[in-house]
């Protein structure tokens, strides 16, 4: 059983990995372009510039191994177990966010992360 809970906790891992690679490779590719005003005809050539960058597609794929992850955890295990520790995104996207794209991260920020982190663990055991 223990060994079957690390296999699962390692997939939701894996899922939550490519979750964050799939949103800085999306926050990458918008911040490549320059915000479009409130008209129509610019928010529409905006969308196709966007649909243009190989970084976005590279994201579509992460999304899609993600999902497929997923799926096979789901049919594991209880969905309340899952989406409980796969809130582990939110510390990898906070990491991420100060390691790789040098965003400030603030200390209530990482406090609530730490929460998040004892809240995953509580569920966990329960």
């Amino acid at each position: 059983m223990r060994e079957g809970l690390f296999f699962i906790l390692s997939l939701i891992a894996l899922t939550s990995i490519c979750d964050t690679i799939n949103q800085l490779f999306l926050k990458s590719a918008i911040n490549s372009l320059i915000s479009p005003s409130g008209n129509i005809k610019e928010i529409f050539k905006f969308i196709i510039k966007l649909v243009l960058i190989p970084r976005v597609w590279l994201s579509f794929l992460f999304s899609f191994i993600s999902l497929c992850i997923w799926l096979f955890v789901l049919s594991q295990v209880d969905l309340s177990f899952a989406f409980s520790a796969d809130s582990m995104h939110y510390i990898f996207i906070a990491l991420a966010s100060r390691f790789i794209l040098k965003e400030k991260v603030s200390s209530k920020r990482w406090l609530g992360i730490i929460l998040i982190v004892v809240g995953i663990m509580m569920v966990s055991v329960s």
